[in-house]
């Protein structure tokens, strides 16, 4: 496949060297009060530059006629509440569907053991549920038995609440059902455990605006879960396990994709790693819509096939977003951890806000 030969010459990368000081007061608990109120740190890569931005700015920093890629997932209210036969309760999250029809998932429990061995959870009226194994990847595998729904997200999305991610340190409120969502998400698409965090910041106005000055927008999903969290804990980056996501792109955005004159704009990693992963597969029917699982490893160096230019969040140290934010600014050269780590410490020292909720990065 074209990607593994896009990686085959990476060079050993220690995790250390993803590691970087972050004040814990810049981890963002909540959004901004609006969405494009946000800040927006703008990189240059043709001179090196930095300049500060506020993210309803972005009509008019951005180079003409592009194509944006958005992610059009919604997140599901994944968590799950739940009682064990002696009363005790559980957390039940949602993690993806094991296999088809919905009745049988992978989740996450809390607690794991003591509900693992009860063998089963529920809650009266609602749904009974079976934990059929314990899989090594801390995952459980439960059946569910449906009084009310006809499948596992409809109950979720009547009963359950938000998944917002580990490092916000308070349970999802009402606020967050709008917010922690896009303005342009689907609701017939919701498959993911966590946002597509790079599109919170649009608002349907900045998207008119787009629009108007001759830029084109196009959709692709891609189910954002867990694993978008999970540090990298191998000693060196390339024995990182990376983690598996479903994406969809339908002909009109593959068309996009193969259209060798069109500049792209991915709106966050989601939509780079469906781009990417797609482009480095086969595809002889580019007419018919692609459903396929993303388990790539973008790190640097590493050159892009289908993104020039790239809307992002601030990322976790030691993460894999962090190694793809460096592949991209380094242009397929080996030195983009340095060059991110740089650009970051000048973030932190503005007192930008990261993470899910904080402010973002345009890379042109």
């Amino acid at each position: 496949m074209l990607v593994d030969a896009l990686l085959m010459f990476s060079i050993p990368m220690h995790t250390s060297e993803l590691q970087f000081e972050l004040p814990p007061n810049l981890i963002a608990q909540s959004p901004s009060q609006r969405r494009d109120h946000s800040r927006l740190l703008v990189y240059n890569r043709s001179d090196n530059s930095v300049a500060h931005h506020y993210f309803h700015e972005l009509p008019k920093l951005l180079p003409p006629r592009l194509s944006i890629l958005r992610n059009d997932v919604s997140v599901l209210k994944a968590r799950l509440p739940g009682k064990r036969p002696t009363g005790g309760t559980v957390e039940c999250l949602l993690l993806r569907p094991d296999d088809p029809p919905d009745t049988t998932w992978r989740c996450l429990l809390k607690p794991g053991g003591k509900t693992a061995r009860a063998g089963s959870f529920g809650i009266d009226g609602e749904y009974n549920a079976q934990v059929l194994d314990s899989l090594s990847s801390g995952e459980y595998l439960i059946r569910f038995e449906l009084f009310k729904d006809s499948d596992a997200p409809s109950l979720a999305q009547r009963i359950g609440a938000l998944p917002l991610p580990p490092y916000v340190r308070r349970p999802a409120d009402l606020a967050d059902e709008e917010r922690y969502q896009t303005v342009y998400a689907k609701a017939d698409k919701r498959t993911a455990v966590a946002a597509p965090t790079a599109g919170l910041h649009f608002t349907p106005e900045i998207l008119d605006r787009l629009k108007s000055d001759g830029h084109q927008v196009h959709d692709l999903t891609l189910s954002v879960g867990l694993g978008t969290f999970r540090p990298i804990e191998t000693e060196r980056v390339e024995d990182h396990p990376m983690h598996a996501e479903e994406y969809f792109l339908s002909p009109a955005t593959k068309s996009v994709l193969h259209d060798s004159s069109a500049k792209r704009l991915a709106i966050g990693t989601t939509c780079v790693r469906a781009i990417e992963h797609y482009l480095g597969t086969d595809d002889p029917d580019i007419k018919s819509p692609t459903r396929a699982e993303a388990q790539l490893f973008i790190r640097p160096p590493y050159s892009f096939l289908g993104v020039d230019h790239l809307l992002t969040n601030f990322h976790l140290p030691g993460s894999t977003l962090l190694c793809l934010v460096g592949a991209f600014l380094s242009r397929g050269k080996p030195d983009g951890i340095p060059i991110v780590k740089k650009i970051y410490a000048e973030a932190i020292a503005k007192d930008y806000r990261f993470f899910s909720y904080g402010d973002a990065m345009l890379v042109v």
